[in-house]
This record gives C-alpha cells, structure tokens and sequence, in this order.
C-alpha cells in the first residue's frame, strides 16, 4: 500500500485506489477510539484546525469538530454569518487572517464550486474539502464506502444505485469517483431532467427506470432533493417525484435480500426515502453517521500527524 503524499483532499477523483484503502484501513483502527471510555487519542496534539462552514451542516461541522477532538487538536468553528465575511471580506482574506493565527488545517464548506481550491491555492495551511456547491464531498463518499466494506468486505462487483437529485449532488459526484476505483458496478437514477448529461462517461449506467436501477442492487442510496440549488422547475410537483422515485418497502423489495439502504442526510421522510425504509432493518443510515467520525480522523491524521 502507498504512503499518503497529499497536502490537501479535495475530491477523491485526485486520489488512487491505494490513497482510498489507507484512509479506510487507517479509518478502521481509529474506530475503535470512539467506543473507548476515554475517547482520545494524542496524535495531533499541539495541531490546530479550523472549520469554516459557509452553508449550513450538522453531521459533517460535528464529526469533524469530533474528529480533532479525540486526536487531542485544538478546534476552530467559523460559522460565514457570524464572521467578516458578512461584511464583505473574501473567503480568501478570511483564510489568510486564520493561517495567521498559526491554524494548520482548514475543513470549508462553501457553496461555490471550487471555494477549497481557491484557499489551497492562497494558503500554506492544509485544505479539507467538506462540500463545494455540487462539485465534491469527498469524506461523505468516503465514509459511504467504509460502510459498505464494513458489510460486504470489499466493493468489488457489488451494485450501487444512486437515486435521485445526481444533478446537484456533490454526494453523488464523489461517490461515483471512490466507487468505481473500489471496483464497484454504479447505477444512477432519477428523473431526465436531475440526469447530467453525459454522466456515463464517468463510468455509470443511467437510467431512469426505477424497477431496472433497483433490480439486483447490493445498495440503494437515496438522495435528498436540494431544492435550494434548484434554480428552475426540474419536476411538475414533488408529488409525482415521489410517486417515481420514493424508496418505499414496495420498491426496496426489487434490490437484493440483503441491500444495504444508505443516506447522507439531511433525510426528508415521504419524499426520496420512505420513513419505514429509513428506519427498516435494512438501512444503514445511523452507521454512517457513525463511521463519519472515524473516517474524518483518519483524513486529518494521515494530512497532519504523519508530518511529526
């Protein structure tokens, strides 16, 4: 396995295979850290990371605050609207004024596609890509995968159906990238109009055929609808998107016996998942959650506390 040459991550499309199993390999043995009494560990000790959160978030700013926390770093929280940044600062300036301070890793999230590069381009400081408009997550594709090998020990061969918003979904974007190069089969499905046209070159099958998307799927990953990146009227009503593309227990019965059901969350019950299948036997949408600390972790432990 390789040795972790990367200063920032910013989409898993930048990294290899190798890059993805050290993260997941490095992410299993710090698990074990939150189920501890004492849930610490002094890895970075004497490191300092900031998280600067431009759109708002609760399992990813928390898991990574939690993250750095049991790694012994001090923490930062910047929340955009009760920084300068409402005042007219740049994202960049913001940046410089934290490096500073003398901070050495940096989580962003921001609306604008492109926001964690600009700052890695500007700074000295380490960049983790927590979400970028629709462009990458790289650590929710991550933790989805973990929670995958976690069941099936490996992706290889294994079916993954992506339902729903894939035009706005930055989740589905780095899903995609880390998945394939794990070897896995990925589908994607949802109305023509959520559809980005020419997704398949990204190595997919598109469809919008509900029954053929679920059919033999190993998982089924439901997608939120983001109505706030949805600037013009992709669908008639909510109503018929349910009536196509809801994960009901009806649906979920044409995936196989022992699919796994997956969410990144936020979930809007009713709409793109069915309450019973959120909270069925089959789902794993807790685990996630979950598994999101470890593999945070594992990302801010392999960027900071191999350099010491």
């Amino acid at each position: 396995m390789s040795k972790w040459k990367h200063k920032h991550l910013m989409d898993l499309q930048d990294t290899t295979r190798d890059d993805i199993e050290l993260i997941l390999e490095t992410a299993r043995s710090f698990k074990e850290v939150s189920s501890r009494e004492i849930k610490k560990v002094p890895a970075l000790r004497g490191k300092t990371v900031a998280m600067l959160f431009a759109e708002p978030s609760t399992r990813t700013r928390v898991s990574f605050e939690l993250a750095a926390k049991r790694l012994s770093a001090d923490t930062l929280a910047i929340q955009a609207a009760a920084s300068s940044l409402v005042k007219g600062e740049t994202l960049l300036d913001t940046a410089l004024n934290i490096e500073a301070m003398n901070v050495d890793l940096v989580v962003v999230r921001h609306g604008a596609s492109g926001a964690p590069q600009i700052l890695a381009n500007g700074t000295s400081m380490s960049i983790v890509n927590a979400g970028d408009g629709c462009r990458a997550h790289p650590t929710q594709a991550l933790l989805d995968i973990f929670t995958i090998k976690e069941k099936f020990g490996s992706l290889e061969g294994v079916k993954v159906t992506i339902v729903g918003d894939i035009l706005h979904s930055r989740v589905a974007r780095s899903n995609i990238a880390g998945m394939i190069k794990m070897g896995a089969h990925v589908v994607v499905c949802g109305p023509s109009t959520l559809l980005p046209v020419g997704i398949e070159e990204m190595g997919v099958e598109a469809t919008t055929d509900i029954n053929k998307a679920l059919k033999g799927a190993d998982v089924v990953m439901a997608l939120r609808m983001q109505k706030e990146r949805q600037q013009d009227a992709f669908l008639p009503s909510i109503a018929e998107y349910v009536r196509e593309f809801c994960i009901t227990p009806e649906r979920l019965k044409m995936a196989n016996a022992r699919a796994l059901v997956m969410h990144p969350g936020p979930t809007n019950r009713g709409i793109e998942i069915a309450a019973e299948v959120a909270d069925g036997p089959q789902s794993v949408i807790l685990e996630q959650v979950t598994n999101g600390i470890a593999i945070r972790m594992a990302v801010l432990y392999l960027l900071l506390g191999r350099k010491t």
